[in-house]
């Protein structure tokens, strides 16, 4: 088994660090933000970070790096308000890693890739068309985390489209239905399968294992 300490990691090679730490924490949430700015222009980035911070209210939350370069997906949500999370399928995973490419703001990446964009009722933000999970997200707070300089956030959900085989009696969404993507390290890709749902576990009666 490789052995890697603090100093070693401070002195590895760049890309080999960037590589290793993006990929030590696990399997990542696979995404694509839509937003649009104030004159009307559809944006779509890919973000890795998408994750659960609560149910009541049903509350998500990722992870944004510094704002010292342009962030158009940034801008766009502080300036409306709203955007949506829809979740990347086997089918989208290269036209979805492409939205990591960087853009002048006044360029859609739906434009430049075969990802369609799709309006609902009256949410303003677009959605990506044909996604097995949709969801219309309103902005929250943002909260600065100065030992690494990035930002948390949160946002609330306020919609929430799934397709119909995806959805289990209990509430479960069954990504493996739908070939929901994941994000090994910054640009690997797997798709998962569904192994085994377990109950809820209480703890056992120590009296009885003596």
């Amino acid at each position: 088994m490789q052995f890697f300490d603090n100093k070693d990691i401070f002195n590895l090679d760049k890309i080999y660090r960037i590589n290793l730490i993006n990929s030590c924490s696990g399997f990542k949430s696979a995404n694509l933000l839509g937003s649009i700015s104030v004159d009307g222009k559809p944006n779509v980035a890919i973000f890795s970070s998408v994750t659960h911070l609560g149910s009541s209210p049903p509350t998500l939350g990722f992870i944004l790096r510094p704002t010292t370069v342009p962030r158009d997906t940034y801008k766009n949500i502080k300036e409306l308000g709203v955007f949506t999370i829809n979740h990347i399928w086997e089918d989208i995973i290269e036209d979805a890693h492409h939205t990591s490419a960087k853009y002048p703001e006044a360029i859609s990446e739906f434009d430049m890739t075969n990802l369609e964009s799709e309006f609902k009722g009256k949410f303003k933000a677009p959605f990506v068309k044909n996604a097995p999970v949709q969801m219309s997200m309103k902005f929250i707070e943002e909260i600065y985390v100065p030992s690494n300089d990035v930002m948390l956030v949160v946002a609330q959900i306020q919609e929430l489209y799934v397709n119909d085989e995806l959805l289990q009696e209990d509430g479960l969404i069954n990504l493996s239905k739908g070939n929901i993507a994941t994000i090994n390290g910054l640009d690997t890709y797997a798709i998962p399968k569904f192994k085994k749902q377990l109950t809820y576990q209480r703890p056992k009666d120590i009296n009885k294992m003596s």
